[in-house]
């Protein structure tokens, strides 16, 4: 086999068009609407759910220290007057919610029983009890509010990076203006402490940048003139003259910004599960009530209706669902939140639930495995050509290619190249590139396309990148170019082999001597050189095929040539560093640091987030198992209902809460 070009080893990047592939999972949005379900998407407000909640207690707390002197008022009115009010302040929302939902149709759910619970209890003259439901059930949402809050506030680095203003340089001028208002080719200047608004090529000075909110890397990076800079970086240093190389909509943070908004949208299965269970266990749970408010007086000699209704309601309450609702989607919200705050942006919560059963991971090799920063590391010239011209007709050839590769080759020339030098410019994908240079057909790219084009030359297997030209099919020489392996990279190997992985796996357009050295030095346990994009894909099906019926493939690349991999695998993670387009549409999760190590992290923050879900479930189900026998026995009161109702859903929400740490 020869050395693929342009995925790893090569100098042209037709696979780069392979990205605009696009990614569609489908999956099913359960719009399940539930009292709790609150507009998160707005700022939270702790003083403004404070103050009702003392308004509530300031007539709650006395109405039971006096409990006995107001039920012995006239009609118990002193008990009404301050229960009442009471009530509808904390259980307006319970009530208004049910009272909606019964309209559209859907009767049977957690509202309904608490209504149906309160209202029965106050019929029955339980007041204090139909007043602690709701008002510990809103204390409880008071809860929730708090946690969702601080998950949402993991990621609200990201919100806050959206650019206010841009200033654009007009005749001489500076003018503050919005950056969706900003062409391609504007001139844009950012101050000192400014953050930049929109993906552009520094044209003028120098500084560091604050790229944390993109990549979650504390450490500031040094940019320089040439340089792409990207919106949502802080500029820390200098002034910066930008030249805009995107709109506002198709930049990095814009990106990111829409897939931290939708990515509630994508469901785990588990909380799928929850909904469809809270659907059929309502009903059951009011029907089941019902039969023990009527049944018992009917058969059991003594019984009265008034006690059994009692334990009716008290099932009711104790059967309500809030813990399991509200908790499971709040540890799927932690942990996606956990984490973002890591620079592992996950776009759903069904991709934390997959990433448990990863079994194999496979992992792309240049700027994944490797730096994927090259540099001109020897020419070696034949047939009569020196090494300048060598590496001048290499660049020239290479000049209309945006490959990594290419760019190392037009770094190491230097000097200017006239693009009327260069014509019938051509990309063969997987080979390399011709073009005519000087009116000379010049062909650059693997040993695979000397053998193509029937080119002779004397050594097929040097050992590294290596870039082959030839001028009027006469062979002209090669050129190596060398990458370097990534700081963490044996690191994340061992990572993930010690969390039981049981494949690691590397893909490869380099040759085979290239990915027998790097697969030896990180450990990894199988690889494939000289791989077409297409086989690629043919790889991963047998991966795929291979993993077993309950494991799944995990696949990591740079989101720029593997995007038809990363699309086909279980889970696509993607190197997404300094926002890569293709990382970020095409990819399950996107690795913002472009550290191979936070694949293993990844793995752990959803196994923790999946063992507390099943941990909230485990425990809602056991606890409200012995209330509800003891409800029906007799020997639960209200008070353990509301324990087992809200005391649940507290201490589930204070567990689910964990997953963002």
């Amino acid at each position: 086999m020869k050395p693929k070009l342009h995925s790893e080893s090569s100098v042209c990047c037709n696979d780069e068009h392979d990205h605009h592939e696009n990614h569609n999972h489908n999956h099913n949005h359960d719009n399940h609407n539930h009292d709790h379900d609150h507009n998160h998407d707005g700022e939270f407000n702790l003083k403004n759910e404070i103050l009702p909640l003392v308004a509530i207690l300031s007539l709650y707390a006395p109405g039971v220290i006096f409990e006995n002197q107001l039920h012995n008022t006239f009609y118990s009115i002193g008990e009404y007057l301050l229960f009442i009010p009471a009530y509808f302040l904390s259980g307006w929302s319970v009530l208004k919610t049910a009272g909606r939902n019964i309209l559209k149709g859907r009767v049977f759910d957690e509202t309904f029983l608490m209504t149906v619970a309160t209202l029965g209890a106050i019929a029955i003259h339980k007041l204090p009890e139909a007043v602690g439901v709701m008002l510990f059930y809103k204390i409880g949402e008071l809860f929730q509010d708090i946690a969702v809050s601080r998950s949402r506030n993991s990621i609200k680095a990201l919100l806050e990076v959206r650019p206010d203003y841009a200033n654009i340089q007009i005749e001489g001028e500076l003018k503050k203006v919005p950056p969706e208002t900003v062409n391609i080719g504007d001139i844009i200047v950012v101050k000192p402490g400014e953050k930049i608004p929109l993906d552009g090529e520094i044209i003028d000075g120098n500084s560091q940048v604050d790229t944390s909110a993109l990549t979650g890397e504390s450490v500031p990076r040094t940019v320089r003139l040439g340089e792409t800079v990207l919106a949502g970086m802080i500029n820390k240093m200098g002034v910066l003259t930008i030249r805009v190389k995107k709109l506002f909509d198709d930049s990095s943070i814009a990106k990111i910004l829409d897939l931290v908004q939708n990515a509630k949208s994508k469901k785990a299965e588990t909380e799928k599960f929850i909904t469809k269970f809270a659907r059929y266990y309502t009903p059951i749970v009011v029907f089941t009530s019902l039969a023990v408010a009527i049944l018992p007086p009917l058969f059991i000699s003594g019984a009265t209706s008034s006690e059994w209704v009692y334990r009716a309601l008290i099932l009711l309450v104790i059967s309500c669902p809030c813990g399991l609702v509200i908790s499971i989607p709040l540890g799927y919200f932690g942990g996606v939140g956990g984490a973002a705050k890591r620079g592992i942006l996950v776009k759903g919560s069904t991709f934390l639930d997959t990433l448990n059963e990863v079994n194999t991971v496979v992992f792309d090799k240049t700027g994944t495995l490797t730096q994927g920063v090259f540099k001109v590391a020897k020419i070696v010239p034949q047939n009569g050509y020196d090494e300048s011209e060598l590496l001048q007709l290499a660049a020239k050839v290479e000049s209309h290619s945006n490959h990594p590769i290419a760019q190392s080759i037009l770094k190491a020339y230097g000097g200017k190249i006239d693009d009327s030098e260069v014509r019938d410019y051509e990309e063969i994908a997987g080979y390399g590139i011709r073009a005519k240079v000087d009116n000379l057909v010049v062909i650059a790219g693997s040993d695979r396309l000397l053998h193509r084009e029937n080119i002779a030359h004397d050594n097929c297997q040097l050992e590294g990148t290596v870039i082959h030209l030839a001028v009027d099919d006469i062979y002209a020489g090669y050129i190596i170019i060398a990458d370097e392996l990534k700081e963490d990279a044996r690191g994340a190997i061992q990572a993930l082999k010690r969390m039981g992985v049981e494949r690691t796996v590397m893909l490869t357009g380099d040759n085979q001597a290239i990915a027998s050295r790097i697969a030896e030095q990180l450990g990894i346990d199988a690889y494939e050189a000289e791989l077409l994009p297409e086989e690629k894909v043919n790889a991963i099906e047998k991966l795929l095929s291979t993993a077993g019926k309950h494991g799944k493939v995990a696949f990591v690349g740079d989101g720029i040539n593997d995007a038809p991999v990363i699309a086909r695998a279980d889970v696509g993670m993607a190197m997404g560093g300094l926002g890569s387009d293709a990382a970020i549409e095409t990819a399950d999760i996107v690795i913002m640091t472009d550290a191979p190590s936070k694949v293993a992290e990844a793995i752990q923050i959803a196994r923790k987030t999946r063992k507390i879900v099943w941990q909230n479930i485990g425990f809602a189900l056991a606890i409200k198992g012995v209330f509800i026998v003891l409800g029906i026995l007799g020997i639960a009161t209200m008070w353990e209902a509301v324990f087992a109702d809200v005391g649940v859903a507290l201490l589930a929400i204070l567990n689910a809460t964990r997953a963002m740490k």
